[in-house]
């Protein structure tokens, strides 16, 4: 029997340990700071990819997904829609379970290149509001 893809995507959540995510920010009052800080205190590992900032979280920041030293379970995006393409051609060389862009970001070629990887693929989604429902705190 076959899973369904949102069933699929359920438990990568819940398998998941690491999230690199890139676009984090270092501003407490944007959503690229306080979704990734919230997937953080939930205990899942993350990596912020940014070329503008050292350190987020107290974590080591990466300039590129390619960059990242250790094996990346989802692949969180918080760039705009234009650049998602060329986000997704970069994440799909270090194979994740999941690229994920977050609310409001949606690009079909993203998808088309995700998909030919065999990669899960999420877009114009909030993955701290999933989280939260699949772990009934909303």
């Amino acid at each position: 029997m076959k899973m369904s893809l949102e069933k699929e995507i359920v438990k990568i959540i819940k398998e998941s340990k690491t999230i690199a995510v890139v676009g984090a920010s270092r501003n407490p009052e944007k959503a690229a700071h306080a979704i990734p800080k919230y997937l953080k205190d939930q205990g899942y590992k993350i990596i912020p990819v940014n070329p503008s900032a050292d350190k987020i979280f107290g974590e080591k920041v990466y300039r590129s997904l390619a960059e990242i030293p250790i094996p990346i379970d989802i692949v969180d995006v918080f760039r705009s829609s234009e650049e998602t393409p060329k986000v997704v051609e970069s994440a799909v060389k270090i194979k994740p379970k999941l690229i994920w862009l977050q609310l409001g970001i949606s690009n079909d070629e993203a998808k088309k290149i995700a998909e030919e990887h065999n990669i899960k693929f999420v877009m114009n989604k909030c993955l701290k509001v999933e989280h939260m429902k699949i772990t009934g705190k909303i």
